[in-house]
């Protein structure tokens, strides 16, 4: 089950050039935006992801090339059945000299007896940028369900210019170890992480970016809330984490972090993406 799809820049403008769809996974069509960037929607058409699923999810952005990329809603990784593999979702995402690529997915939910494995690859080239942020919920809280999964281990890598940049692994195994001790999440249910990158600016510049975001984490902590933190890549970027005991509270930061990393990167405002449904 694979969707593969690129992009590539003419006279400013963004246009989708190629696009191969296998179900579940589809998009249905691309916005044109007014700065020259496409908006392009994931759906999943069986709803979530199902025990088994091996799903494969490939972009491509030509040089200058501007493209936002969201879902239509939380990803949902429902119950394995008994037996079966633990559903598997590969996405190779590479991006063009001058490109940007912007993902701002719903929540990751993994439902109750779930087990899911997930592996990025992102490769930047000279100049490209990237801004991608992933949010993990504990599951259906109103269904009594926290951290009920079995089995979540996500695996992300970015290279730039062929060389890497960062590189996160964790395998949260629910039922056999606690989510509540102090050196995994404590009293904390959601968590996420955002990666800020546009390859060829010089280390001063993510100092500087650094600590301007760090006033930020300052403003949108709350003691036994929400904590925020951020911390530059060894080039090329910074990452920004939070943990929070509500999901609803990481989104504000996301936007505030997300608006000011954009105006000191590229001198523009973060738009948030249109939703469908």
């Amino acid at each position: 089950m694979r969707l593969h799809f690129a992009y590539e820049q003419d006279r400013q403008i963004t246009t989708l050039r190629t696009c191969e769809q296998e179900p579940p996974l589809r998009v249905v069509h691309a916005f044109p935006q007014t700065n020259g960037a496409t908006l392009l929607h994931l759906h999943n058409l069986s709803g979530g992801v199902l025990g088994g699923d091996q799903l494969a999810l490939d972009v491509e952005l030509a040089s200058s090339a501007r493209v936002q990329l969201t879902t239509t809603g939380a990803t949902r990784v429902y119950r394995c059945r008994t037996g079966a593999q633990a559903a598997r979702q590969t996405t190779v995402v590479r991006v063009g000299a001058g490109g940007l690529l912007e993902y701002m997915p719903d929540q990751l939910i993994p439902f109750a007896g779930s087990r899911y494995q997930q592996r990025t690859l992102i490769e930047l080239e000279q100049d490209a940028g990237l801004f991608w942020w992933e949010t993990i919920a504990p599951g259906r809280l109103a269904r009594g369900e926290c951290f009920a999964y079995d089995l979540l281990q996500l695996e992300t890598t970015i290279l730039a210019a062929g060389l890497p940049i960062a590189c996160e692994r964790f395998r949260l195994e629910s039922q056999r170890v606690s989510m509540a001790s102090s050196v995994r999440l404590g009293a904390f249910c959601y968590h996420t992480s955002f990666f800020v990158c546009r390859v060829g600016l010089p280390a001063a510049r993510w100092h500087h970016l650094e600590q301007a975001l760090g006033e930020l984490t300052q403003h949108y902590t709350r003691a036994g809330e929400i904590i925020w933190g951020v911390s530059t890549l060894v080039a090329h970027g910074l990452l920004v984490r939070a943990a929070s005991r509500r999901g609803s509270d990481i989104t504000p930061g996301l936007l505030a972090f997300w608006t000011a990393a954009k105006r000191a990167l590229y001198n523009e405002e973060a738009v948030p993406p249109r939703k469908i449904y």
